[in-house]
């Protein structure tokens, strides 16, 4: 039996095409496989932990090989819940919005959470970086308001598919698959819709 863990963030609920495209895809998956479960953390529902300066401080203590302070320990125990909430689950769905051509701050938000030294990925001089979270397969489900076709003029004001295809290949994942419906601010937003719904369908049965 597998565990999904499904981080949800936009904060538009239904009218959220990166969500619809989601449940498309979580049912197909569940009636697929009816054993596993499937866990949501909805980033604008959840209290997630603040990196503050204290925070930070515990990182940089972490990379240089120093123990925390009793105040340090604390700020972390919300940062490595987080970490552990990731690193147990067997497949990872992300669903998101795109905003000002990248990623809700609440994602991002998240993202510097789990992306930590020792926990997500490790360095070594005579290696380089190396992600710690490995053998997970990694769905992302986005939407945008406009179109960024590859090769094209529009493709460079795209920040969101390749900096979360990046982030979470430097955190170890190597299977990393996406769904994207665009042109969410357009009149054939609906078309799109029914369009990518097709293929959410199919995805989340194989997944």
């Amino acid at each position: 039996m597998a565990k999904i863990l499904h981080i949800q963030s936009s904060p538009m609920g239904e009218r959220s095409y990166s969500s619809r495209t989601a449940r498309f895809f979580l049912e197909a998956y569940q009636a697929a496989h009816p054993q596993d479960t499937i866990e949501e953390l909805g980033l604008w529902k959840t209290e997630l932990p603040v990196f503050d300066a204290v925070a930070a401080s515990g990182k940089y203590k972490i990379m240089r090989g120093l123990p925390h302070s009793a105040e340090e320990a604390r700020a972390w125990t919300g940062v490595i819940e987080t970490i552990d909430q990731l690193k147990t689950a067997d497949k990872i769905v992300v669903s998101t919005g795109m905003w000002n051509f990248s990623i809700p701050y609440r994602l991002k938000q998240y993202i510097d959470i789990i992306v930590q030294p020792g926990f997500t990925f490790t360095f070594a001089p005579d290696k380089g970086y190396s992600g710690l979270v490995t053998g997970k397969p990694l769905q992302l489900i986005l939407a945008s308001g406009g179109e960024y076709p590859a090769g094209t003029p529009m493709a460079d004001f795209d920040f969101q598919k390749p900096y979360l295809e990046m982030i979470f290949r430097f955190m170890g994942f190597t299977d990393i698959r996406s769904l994207r419906v665009e042109g969410t601010l357009s009149p054939a937003a609906q078309d799109n819709l029914q369009k990518i719904k097709a293929k959410a369908v199919e995805a989340g049965q194989h997944f």
